[in-house]
């Protein structure tokens, strides 16, 4: 895909992966609206980009908040009429050994609303964008580690964990991508997930206590392969592990499950109004 011109959102990308894939496809001249929740890191993530001659903005927004995601969505539709890539990589990881259960703005488990409901949502919100621009792509950043989710306890009020609230979230958004290439079917807008590799050396990796075994450098490639590739225009609906094609948890491919996280979430996304809602922590 010739990127000159085109403009592409990527969430998280004023750290880790997310800012190497930033800096690359704005190297190679798109326009790059950078998010993140860090002024300081966004202004230097802004600069890198345009030292190399690339085009970029920063647009502020905390994904724990759905009415943050719902003003991200404004502030892009607000600066572009065209929306060519949609890349939703931010997230929250496993919180290392001893993780507490934390919620959201809105009262949700936390990994579950950032890794997921936020991701669903922004698609959702920029879809008509997507469209209007197509052929337009999205990629799902979503992970190796992954954990059916149990219906009966989305929000993990029992046996909580950090690494099993994280691979359930993960696996959430595999599961949305799967449920929305079959409603784009048509649209020429793609949509598919990857892992991009390994305990990357990020942030997210080291705050779990582990010790990263694959570079940034490696897991960007991966990315940028289904946001960029000519090989994947018009394949849609697919997971990968790196650059190779794979097969995800069992979850993603029973139409049941998938129709019943889509009716959750189109729940969920509305508010809280009509269920307790716990303190945010």
């Amino acid at each position: 895909m010739e990127l000159k011109d085109k403009t592409i959102l990527v969430t998280g990308s004023t750290d880790g992966v997310g800012r190497v894939v930033a800096e690359r496809l704005g190297a190679a001249g798109a326009r790059v609206l950078v998010h993140g929740r860090d002024a300081g890191r966004a202004e230097a993530t802004v600069a890198a980009i345009e030292a190399k001659g690339g085009k970029a903005e920063f647009l502020a927004a905390d994904l724990a908040s759905l009415t943050e995601v719902r003003r991200l969505a404004e502030a892009v539709r607000a600066r572009t009429d065209r929306l060519d890539i949609l890349i939703n990589n931010a997230g929250v990881g496993t919180g290392g050994q001893g993780a507490k259960r934390q919620v959201s703005v809105d009262g949700y488990e936390l990994r579950f609303a950032v890794n997921y409901l936020a991701g669903f949502l922004l698609t959702s919100e920029l879809l008509p964008l997507l469209k209007a621009s197509a052929p337009a792509r999205i990629v799902n950043v979503a992970s190796a580690g992954q954990q059916a989710i149990d219906f009966d306890d989305v929000m993990l009020t029992h046996g909580y964990s950090g690494v099993r609230a994280y691979c359930q979230s993960k696996l959430g958004q595999i599961l949305f991508t799967v449920d929305l290439a079959e409603q784009l079917d048509g649209t020429r807008v793609s949509v598919n997930a990857l892992h991009p590799a390994s305990y990357m050396d990020t942030t997210m990796v080291r705050q779990a206590g582990v010790t990263p075994w694959s570079s940034v450098e490696t897991g960007a490639d991966a990315i940028l392969n289904l946001a960029v590739s000519p090989a994947l225009e018009g394949r849609s609906g697919l997971y990968f592990d790196g650059q190779r094609e794979s097969r995800a948890d069992a979850q993603a491919y029973d139409e049941k499950a998938r129709r019943q996280l889509r009716a959750l979430s189109l729940e969920l996304i509305e508010g809280p109004s009509s269920k307790p809602k716990e303190q945010h922590s």
